[in-house]
């Protein structure tokens, strides 16, 4: 794993590194940070003590950054803002040890997977829930112009997507757009 520490240039610097390199990661600590992780990072520790709050790791927040562990000496208000700022998905505490690095690289990396794929799986079904709507609003339209019922203004427009090799949600927005387009002309 490549392992990129934002750390000040001390003990505990010095300590995160070997016991990364110890695991066989390839660590690199940089101070002053980056402005982002170096292209292939797999983890990202970033060093949040109170004199070190001050920079802005605005890449956090992006979908595809690395996952984050924090390395904290002091627990307080503040520090756990900065904690929850950076989207840590886990903590080291300082003065760093052995134990517990591996388990927090293990944890970040799986609590980000896990949140990837939550997200990916809400998007596609958020998609659903638009295409449900969509359908429902034209068949809606479709009652009330042609006085038939749902479930034959459904197969109408399936039939219709079928017959033009297009999905039945395309349809659907036709007849939404096409319905919106008449209502402001009459």
């Amino acid at each position: 794993m490549h392992i990129c520490i934002f750390h000040p240039h001390n003990r505990d610097g010095e300590m995160l590194t070997q016991q990364l390199e110890r695991i066989g990661c390839k660590a690199h600590c940089f101070w002053p940070p980056l402005e982002a992780p170096v292209e292939g990072t797999d983890v990202v520790f970033i060093g949040l003590y109170p004199d070190t709050l001050d920079f802005d790791y605005a890449w956090c927040n992006a979908d595809d950054s690395p996952p984050v562990v924090a390395v904290v000496n002091y627990e307080n208000p503040t520090i756990i803002d900065a904690v929850l700022r950076v989207g840590a998905k886990a903590v080291v505490t300082a003065p760093v040890r052995s134990f517990g690095v591996l388990s927090a690289v293990v944890l970040a990396q799986q609590l980000s997977g896990d949140i990837k794929k939550l997200k990916k799986r809400v998007i596609r079904l958020e998609d659903k829930v638009e295409s449900v709507r969509k359908i429902a609003e034209a068949q809606e339209i479709l009652v009330r112009q042609q006085g038939i019922t749902k479930l034959d203004a459904y197969r109408a427009m399936r039939a219709q997507a079928m017959a033009k090799r297009v999905s039945v949600e395309e349809i659907a927005s036709a007849i939404i757009a096409a319905d919106q387009y008449l209502s402001l002309r009459g």
